[in-house]
């Protein structure tokens, strides 16, 4: 891999053109980031780790003056959400390797206040566009009629793929010893006791139908002895695009979203692939009697749609708990889909 160029911010896009045979790649992060960041630190809930709180947890990990220099690297809510971009540029190296164009990070509000709704700018010069739900639910985003319409109007373009990925919905319960059971389930200190994500994308599915909702934050089952996930149970009779081919299993990750079909009996949308829970810890989800979650549904063209629709975690495509060849080569197939 030749040496990066230098970093830029603050220019605007500039549109690749259509290749055949060369996917253009980008991705939209559904957050205010600004909305994110000046979240009130004393209130327990609903937002995401400060930097200190990560260093605290995860110490001596990122002790190095790269994360812990206050004069390098934000402390606040903003080092967390900083650490998100850092976790995305394998991925983009990945797809940028394999088609031959770079991948845009577009966020709906940016770290200077620009505010990107999901429209042509984003839609125009984009084959496969994936949307990051990572905005937490009191932050109140949600897809205008004009984007629902824009996005619709994107898969109605031969060959585009559109990859949803709200993230998990942790203590959506007022009971709180379930509250206290999901925690104690998934393990992790850095999440709250309640942390609802993913309202933009729902809002998004809602208005273009698609009958898939995230439930939960799972803990994923491992194999033994190792830090690495469980294989994935794959529909391969499902899977007649190959979305799966050669992959084996996802990246670990301590809080995972089951992606709920809410239509009894639907034929459009397929479990392509579900994930082995981790059942030494007991959950409301397990509890009930299940042992594995959605990991990864798809809805092939149809009911109007010439594209392709999957609903996958957006923890797929970081780095942030680590990547391996098997997980590399989903995000090739993604990048080599038709």
């Amino acid at each position: 891999m030749s040496e990066p160029s230098g970093r830029t911010y603050n220019q605007n896009h500039t549109p690749r053109k259509y290749s055949r045979g060369h996917r253009r790649v980008s991705v939209y992060t559904s957050w205010s980031y600004p909305g994110e960041a000046n979240r009130n630190t004393a209130e327990m809930d609903n937002r995401f780790s400060t930097m200190v709180e990560v260093r605290r947890v995860l110490w001596p990990a990122y002790e190095s003056p790269q994360w812990s220099d206050a004069l390098r690297f934000q402390q606040g809510i903003a080092g967390s959400l900083e650490l998100f971009f850092w976790a995305w540029v394998k991925f983009q190296q990945v797809i940028e390797e394999v088609t031959g164009n770079k991948v845009p990070m577009f966020q709906r509000v940016d770290q200077a206040g620009f505010s990107l709704p999901l429209d042509e700018r984003v839609l125009a010069d984009a084959d496969t566009l994936l949307v990051f739900g990572l905005d937490h639910d009191v932050t109140g985003q949600v897809a205008a009629p004009e984007e629902i319409e824009a996005v619709r109007a994107f898969l109605e373009r031969e060959g585009t793929c559109l990859v949803l990925g709200p993230h998990h919905d942790v203590g959506h319960s007022p009971d709180l010893d379930e509250r206290a059971m999901e925690y104690a389930h998934h393990g992790d200190a850095l999440v709250p006791r309640q942390q609802r994500f993913g309202g933009y994308a729902r809002s998004l599915m809602k208005g273009l139908g698609i009958p898939v909702e995230n439930r939960w934050g799972l803990r994923p089952a491992v194999v033994e002895g190792t830090n690495r996930s469980a294989p994935l149970t794959v529909m391969a009779d499902l899977d007649t695009r190959g979305w799966l081919t050669g992959v084996r299993n996802f990246n670990f990750h301590m809080h995972l979203p089951h992606y709920a079909v809410t239509q009894e009996g639907s034929r459009s949308a397929r479990v392509l692939a579900k994930q082995p829970i981790d059942r030494t810890r007991p959950h409301p989800f397990t509890n009930a009697g299940n042992t594995e979650f959605n990991a990864l549904v798809w809805m092939p063209p149809g009911d109007g749609r010439a594209g392709d629709v999957l609903v996958a975690d957006s923890t797929v495509f970081s780095t942030l708990f680590g990547a391996d060849e098997s997980l590399v080569r989903f995000w090739k197939n993604l990048a080599t889909a038709h």
